[in-house]
């Protein structure tokens, strides 16, 4: 033994897409679609098999001593001798099509889209589909991928960001930041983070919206510079449009008076 060590944070990153109940070993959406995907491709195969023998066919010849299949060659123009009275080359029916593949193959494709998660939005150029069917899918994909995302962003994001601050922070490159979820925390940006951050502005606007309809006692517990604030970090809002915090003034306490003498001064000090 020359040297033991530990290191900061793990360098490895296990992360898994889902998992069954009672194992370890986490499963990826390919593995749900993977009997699918096999038989596709044996679908393919058979089919071009089938096209090979549809463009070159299966033919029969008698065995008179004339005919010799070894030295035939299939090609245009070319002349092929026979025995006088017999047959020659015969092409073999084929006992049938073979164009129940493109049914098979198209239902097979359409669920390895499903299972991949590949048509939640249907075709990008579809005229037909309007910006709230959009919204509404693209909220539907998130509620699917919801404890997909949480599982994501606790096994594999959160340690590959702590991974790479910490070799940051060996090499010189960053402040010793340690991001304890305090006074450094992480804040993710994916599709489905935003997405849930757009439903919880939606929701503060609908309280906010309550709040209007009880008049002037309901807006009284509202702070609206903290809310718009907020809003504007759920919306990701740049911080540059956000304007600085006003400081709250503090009225010094005159020597000798160590109490208000009235209830203004009193909510002033």
């Amino acid at each position: 033994m020359l040297r033991d060590g530990m290191f900061p944070a793990s360098p490895f990153v296990c992360f898994r897409w889902l998992k069954a109940p009672g194992e370890a070993y986490g499963r990826s959406p390919v593995m749900k679609a993977l009997p699918d995907i096999k038989t596709a491709n044996k679908v393919v195969e058979l089919v071009l098999r089938n096209a090979s023998i549809a463009v070159t066919g299966i033919w029969m010849a008698e065995d008179d001593g004339v005919l010799n299949p070894a030295n035939i060659s299939l090609l245009p123009g070319s002349i092929i001798p026979k025995a006088p009275g017999s047959s020659g080359l015969t092409p073999l029916a084929t006992p049938g099509r073979f164009d129940v593949s493109q049914l098979v193959l198209d239902d097979l494709r359409a669920r390895i889209r499903h299972a991949l998660l590949a048509d939640r939005l249907g075709q990008v150029n579809s005229p037909r589909m309007t910006a709230t069917e959009v919204l509404e899918r693209s909220t539907q994909m998130a509620r699917i991928l919801g404890a997909t995302y949480g599982r994501l962003q606790t096994e594999l994001l959160t340690p590959l960001v702590m991974r790479a601050v910490s070799i940051l922070r060996r090499r010189g490159e960053i402040p010793d930041l340690r991001v304890d979820g305090r006074l450094v925390d992480l804040r993710y940006s994916a599709p489905v983070a935003r997405q849930q951050a757009r439903d919880d502005a939606r929701n503060a606007l609908m309280w906010l919206d309550s709040l209007r309809r009880l008049g002037l006692e309901g807006m009284a517990v509202v702070d609206p510079a903290a809310a718009a604030r907020w809003l504007g970090r759920a919306l990701g809002v740049p911080a540059d449009l956000l304007a600085s915090p006003l400081p709250v003034p503090v009225r010094p306490v005159p020597d000798g008076d160590s109490s208000p003498t009235d209830a203004g001064e009193g909510d002033g000090t």
